[in-house]
């Protein structure tokens, strides 16, 4: 059991901005560790997916967080990804991160070799034997071997080092059955949500927040609709989270993940650059085309100006929309293999 506070809030998975050679821009992701803690999020989180962390070397994967760890002087506490290729580079970064002052490790589940539940036990219990800082499992089944209930809950009952989950997969009963089986054994664990369509209910069962990538362009409506959940004024919050659910929703599947989303922050007045994963002809045109559509979704929460020539204008959602939006998602997540 950890002596450290519980993991809890909403937790950033920023962009890397990059220069026009493709490198760390240095001053901009500096800025943007400011832009982000100004506006409220309780904790950073680098090296995440929306970071890209596999299309980093591993010497810049230390320097982001270096950099990073660096520029929030402990203002927040920040859960570095650690995800290497193999058990020993993962703990050499574990030990790095320990020594830069993070907070806590997040390790995704093994990736490319689709392991058994045993094997996915024994990768994480070797880390946790051998690390010097907190760990934090990371559950997205749609790219690395799942981590199941019995797992996280003999993790759990056996490893004091791990100390929460981050899960990805939008399962609702999958959180639920997770808390249900270790917050008995563990009262200190804590249960991130890193499915943005789903923060408010998440919460609503139990989770202590999210690391959730709307929250590194749109921080202020993240932060607040947990501030709103916590607060159990539910009405308010619903309202905010359809809101949010269409703004993650053009990010996320209007491009290819996450050029979505550092499209938006560029309308937000940061410079993120290209990242690292070529574009086609058509994936660019889309882009652009993306562009309007995430202006005008910004605008309508008072982020930014409309394009020229204005938005279209939307009627009120009303119930049956809503209920045309929640199969959307159900069907999405269908798709995908989550529900």
């Amino acid at each position: 059991m950890s002596n450290q506070a519980r993991l809890a809030g909403i937790f950033t998975p920023n962009i890397v901005p990059l220069d026009s050679r493709g490198d760390i821009n240095e001053p901009e992701l500096r800025r943007y560790v400011d832009w982000l803690i100004e506006r409220g999020v309780h904790g950073l989180y680098p090296n995440g997916s929306t970071g890209e962390f596999l299309r980093f070397t591993a010497e810049e994967r230390r320097r982001i967080i270096e950099i990073m760890a660096d520029q929030t002087a402990g203002r927040v506490p920040i859960l570095a990804g650690a995800a290497e290729a193999n058990v020993r580079e993962t703990i050499k970064a574990c030990e790095n991160y320990y020594e830069y002052g993070c907070r806590a490790v997040a390790i995704v589940s093994p990736f490319y070799y689709k392991l058994t539940p045993a094997g996915v036990y024994a990768y994480f219990k070797e880390i946790a034997d051998n690390t010097p800082i907190d760990v934090t499992l990371y559950n997205i089944p749609m790219f690395a071997s799942p981590i199941d209930v019995p797992t996280v809950q003999r993790l759990a009952e056996e490893c004091p080092k791990i100390v929460a989950i981050k899960d990805s997969s939008g399962d609702l009963p999958h959180m639920m059955r997770m808390i249900a089986a270790v917050r008995p054994l563990r009262p200190d664990f804590s249960f991130m949500t890193g499915w943005d369509a789903a923060l408010m209910p998440m919460m609503l069962i139990g989770c202590d927040g999210g690391t959730n990538a709307t929250s590194g362009v749109v921080p202020e409506i993240t932060r607040k609709l947990y501030d709103l959940t916590k607060a159990g004024r539910i009405d308010e919050a619903r309202d905010l989270q359809y809101r949010l659910l269409t703004l993650f929703d053009a990010m996320l599947y209007n491009s290819e993940f996450p050029e979505g989303f550092r499209a938006a922050l560029a309308l937000r007045g940061f410079q993120p650059g290209k990242g690292r994963q070529p574009q086609s002809e058509s994936q660019l045109h889309a882009i652009d085309q993306l562009k309007r559509e995430l202006q005008c979704l910004l605008a309508a929460e008072g982020f930014v100006n409309e394009p020229i020539g204005g938005c279209a204008i939307k009627e009120e959602i009303d119930s049956d929309e809503v209920a045309r939006i929640v199969q959307n998602v159900v069907g999405e997540l269908k798709r995908r293999g989550l529900a």
